[in-house]
């Protein structure tokens, strides 16, 4: 659950676990943006807000050396690849309330619903981002109970 910008979402993500590498397959966000003006509007924005909360989940890691950074561009910069992109399914709720955000709201609920899917395989929960940096060792420990 999340409430940027005036507005409710909830999101669900379906993952695997595919050689030591953490796939998401679908994502459902549910959001409630008060009145709607443009139904279809809102579904795209809310569709590719996701893109990003699911790079920086996944991928995205600003790495410094020496104080130096060291990705340059794009072509060194680790972002979401088209082929790692899920199916996004947006479910919009129309409250009535009044107007609230529609563009950035899709993303806040992306990263834990990923990790918590993760974490549902009886997985060691993981506590940094990107999943990536965490290579295949962090889904080969298998924990009895989370603390949390």
């Amino acid at each position: 659950m999340a409430s940027p910008f005036g507005s409710e979402t909830a999101t669900i993500a379906e993952v695997s676990i595919e050689g030591g590498e953490a796939r998401v397959h679908n994502l459902w966000i549910a959001i409630d943006p008060g009145s709607v003006v443009n139904p279809a509007i809102v579904k795209a924005q809310v569709d590719s807000a996701a893109a990003p909360g699911l790079s920086s989940t996944l991928f995205e890691q600003v790495v410094y050396e020496d104080g130096v950074r060291q990705a340059k561009n794009y072509d060194t910069y680790p972002i979401l690849r088209r082929d790692h992109m899920p199916a996004v399914h947006v479910r919009i709720i129309e409250s009535g309330a009044p107007m609230g955000g529609g563009g950035e709201p899709g993303l806040p609920g992306v990263p834990p619903a990923v990790v918590n899917a993760i974490a549902a395989f009886g997985k060691k929960r993981i506590r940094t981002l990107p999943i990536s940096k965490q290579g295949s060792r962090a889904f080969d420990q298998q924990v009895a109970a989370d603390p949390c």
